[in-house]
């Protein structure tokens, strides 16, 4: 007996099994981005873990495509700014400004509905049925960085999930946790809301 028919039937047992597995994260990826596709704005309050263990807090207001706001509490002297095509860091304590295209960071993933994660994405196990978690990365451009995302299963959510927050690694290993509450979708956001003052003093000519 040959050694491949010796192995056939492991192998036909490892078929039925992965096959259900692979169905079930293709169909996870697909809930996913049914989700921000059907998401065009949110507003929360977000609760954010630097690898230090440092936690502030603040509200998040997001608009897709490629727009969002990080408010911090007030003693905290930032704000994190994604116009649509690029994300601005302002430091008013030091009057510094940092900003890179927004598909460059981790974030790109989460605010481009139409960037197809079955490209970049996979589902991690959770333990629960109710928890979807996605990792999405693009291995051509490690230095964009890796956010997985966590999701709970939510009736009332669009495509019936809910954002409960991600945690973003940047080519640095920079990691980053945001945990996110009072979540508000498709509510009425003004394009006003992603404007910021330029702390810098001004050249004169």
């Amino acid at each position: 007996m040959t050694f491949q028919k010796m192995i056939a039937p492991f192998a036909a047992v490892g078929l039925a099994v992965a096959a259900p597995a692979i169905a079930q994260s293709a169909s996870a990826l697909a809930s996913v981005q049914a989700h921000l596709k059907s998401t065009s704005s949110m507003t929360a309050d977000f609760v954010q873990t630097d690898r230090n263990g440092q936690r502030l807090t603040g509200k998040l207001t997001l608009k897709r495509p490629g727009k969002i706001r990080f408010q911090y509490q007030k003693d905290v002297p930032l704000l994190i700014v994604g116009d649509g095509s690029r994300l601005t860091m302002i430091d008013y304590q030091v009057k510094q400004v940092q900003s890179w295209p927004v598909k460059n960071s981790p974030l790109g993933a989460l605010l481009d509905p139409d960037r197809d994660l079955s490209k970049y994405a996979k589902v991690l196990p959770t333990g629960s049925s109710d928890v979807l978690s996605v990792e999405v990365k693009d291995p051509k451009r490690p230095e964009y960085g890796t956010i997985t995302m966590v999701f709970v299963r939510d009736g009332s959510s669009p495509a019936g999930l809910r954002l409960r927050g991600w945690v973003a690694l940047d080519s640095q290993n920079n990691r980053t946790r945001i945990d996110l509450s009072n979540q508000k979708f498709n509510v009425a956001v003004a394009d006003s809301a992603f404007k910021w003052t330029d702390p810098r003093p001004r050249k004169r000519k």
